[in-house]
């Protein structure tokens, strides 16, 4: 079964496939800034019954015209069959495609990309029939980004940083960069690398920590908009039941329900609003006023 670590270690370069640029620039390979990309299918099944799938699959468009298809693969072990598979994804792509392709490997330990690094020669002794050498991204050659200042630069490789050490020992300065990071971009866009990262920590020691720090930073998940639209909702489903109960209430209480905003006093009303006969009982022993400072 296909964990969600390993969905979030290769759907990260479908949201920024900047990143493999940028990363092997800083590594000595020179792979341009990519000026346009496009999603292909990554089933790579033939007519046989047999289904091969690659994990995703870009097609990089450059400034200098050239394009070529960025094939990933997450890898979490060490897996014999891999470099049979991996050979056979490089043909088949090239053959439909007729570009060429480069297979890009994420691990996130060391052991692994070490493993997958290694290069794949096919054919007989004195003759090389093909070679496969994959490009391999790890805890060995990715920066652990714990400066909250650079991750905030470059959001998507301090997400894939996260990733990446995930299993380290000393991950939580990282994870604080990230955190610190997300809460100077808009909210949405901050929401998709939290969620790509808590996916992608999967099972690790870390993953706890993220979801701590995601708890405890209130004003990062809870804008002042969102609590607004949050706490509107409930208001309106308090209403909702009511009405649908025949409980009719005043104008005044009504309003007082529709400009609350504090939502642990809503979902107490409407916990009540199942049950109550009349307004007083909905608001009895609560504090008086709207509940906006």
């Amino acid at each position: 079964m296909v964990s969600s670590s390993h969905e979030a270690m290769h759907r990260i370069f479908q949201e920024d496939p900047g990143i493999f640029a940028r990363t092997f620039t800083a590594l000595g390979l020179p792979f341009p800034e990519p000026i346009a990309v496009s999603l292909l299918p990554t089933d790579l099944t033939e007519i046989q019954p047999l289904e091969r799938r690659v994990d995703r699959l870009l097609q990089i468009d450059t400034a200098s015209g050239t394009s070529y298809l960025l094939a990933v693969e997450a890898q979490g072990k060490k897996d014999a069959d891999k470099p049979g598979n991996w050979a056979y994804y490089l043909a088949h792509l090239y053959a439909k495609y007729r570009l060429a392709p480069v297979l890009l490997v994420t691990c996130q330990d060391r052991a692994t990309a070490q493993w997958a690094a290694e290069p794949v020669t096919i054919g007989v002794a004195g003759w090389d029939t093909l070679t496969v050498r994959p490009l391999v991204l790890g805890p060995h050659n990715v920066p652990a980004i714990t400066d909250p200042a650079v991750a905030a630069a470059d959001i998507p490789l301090a997400t894939f940083s996260v990733i990446t050490h995930g299993k380290d020992p000393n991950a939580a300065a990282i994870l604080k960069a990230l955190a610190t990071a997300l809460k100077t971009i808009d909210e949405d866009t901050a929401q998709i690398f939290a969620e790509l990262t808590e996916l992608g920590l999967g099972t690790a020691p870390a993953a706890d920590l993220w979801r701590d720090l995601m708890t405890v930073d209130l004003d990062f998940f809870r804008s002042q908009t969102s609590q607004r639209i949050r706490a509107e909702g409930i208001a309106f489903s308090v209403l909702h039941v009511l009405d649908r109960r025949d409980i009719r209430l005043s104008e005044e209480a009504r309003q007082r329900v529709l400009d609350c905003d504090d939502q642990r006093l809503l979902v107490r009303w409407l916990d009540r609003a199942l049950t109550v006969s009349d307004e007083t009982e909905l608001f009895e022993e609560d504090p008086t006023g709207t509940g906006r400072h």
